[in-house]
């Protein structure tokens, strides 16, 4: 067996083996959702490390690294071939994030923090869906766990600082996709100039039902207005989100393409996105 073989096997499992608790991952993942897509450099020390469409990024710092989101439990391996294949170390993952508790956002987490030791930090509001691997979430909970558990290091709120090393990121709290959705403001510098990143949590409707009859979560139609509002007062330079189809990755960069932190700046892009997103929230709550 060779060396690398080795240490994917041993990777496998480490993250199958992360919780004794049986997980009841939903069969309908769709194909794009696992299929491996290279590892790339956005801009300054931000890395896009997912798959071809869930979304997970490597914030690189003189300190260690943090990880945001894992995709599903599949995506472990093709991750940690994107994060060295970048010449950086798993082992070196100091602080984990989330965007949404959902088990194609978090499937892998468990896995990596016993690995690394990093510590898992996330909005309170989704600390108790973490907890019990999804069996409590408003809408697909009541099946058992769809992930792994994994008792979070530190509750989030709104506006508060993550910092490691050189870097600080601002978690705002963007609730309605999960009550505890959110997403992360942080500055990367490259060789020329500073970018402000918004990595954006789109609030996408996932109920199937009006919101009056979503018991589970009385306050949602007031959080996903609240969030949408919020999402659209905010300024950066460049913004990514929580699925690569979310903010057209493809249509801006394919494999092998330069390094071009411009090809996300897309004002007129992320105003489209949250036009539809209002247009649907709009139509729903009637």
């Amino acid at each position: 067996m060779t060396k690398y073989l080795l240490v994917a096997v041993v990777m496998l499992c480490v993250l199958q083996t992360a919780d004794a608790q049986q997980v009841n991952e939903p069969k309908h993942n769709k194909a794009e959702w696992n299929t491996p897509y290279p590892s790339f450099r956005i801009a300054g020390n931000l890395y896009y490390v997912g798959t071809y469409d869930l979304a997970c990024y490597l914030i690189t710092t003189n300190k260690g690294n943090i990880l945001i989101n894992t995709g599903t439990a599949a995506s472990a391996i093709p991750i940690r071939k994107n994060i060295e294949s970048l010449g950086f170390k798993v082992a070196d993952i100091k602080i984990l994030l989330n965007t949404q508790a959902h088990y194609d956002h978090l499937g892998a987490m468990a896995g990596i923090k016993k690995e690394t030791g990093a510590k898992m930090m996330i909005d309170e509001q989704d600390a108790k869906v973490l907890e019990d691997g999804g069996n409590s979430d408003y809408e697909f909970g009541n099946h058992g766990s769809l992930f792994q558990p994994i008792k979070p290091d530190r509750l989030l709120h709104d506006k508060d600082t993550i910092t490691l090393g050189d870097m600080h990121l601002v978690m705002l709290h963007h609730p309605g996709h999960t009550k505890g959705s959110c997403s992360f403001l942080l500055t990367v510098k490259d060789e020329e100039r500073s970018y402000k990143v918004l990595i954006a949590n789109m609030p996408t409707i996932v109920i199937e039902k009006p919101f009056s009859q979503v018991t589970s979560y009385p306050g949602i139609e007031a959080d996903y207005a609240y969030t949408l509002k919020a999402l659209k007062e905010l300024s950066f330079d460049i913004w990514v989100a929580s699925h690569a189809s979310q903010f057209d990755l493809q249509k801006k960069h394919q494999p092998g393409d330069a390094y071009n932190p411009n090809a996300f700046t897309d004002r007129a892009g992320y105003d489209a996105a949250l036009k539809d997103l209002q247009e649907t929230f709009d139509q729903w709550k009637r």
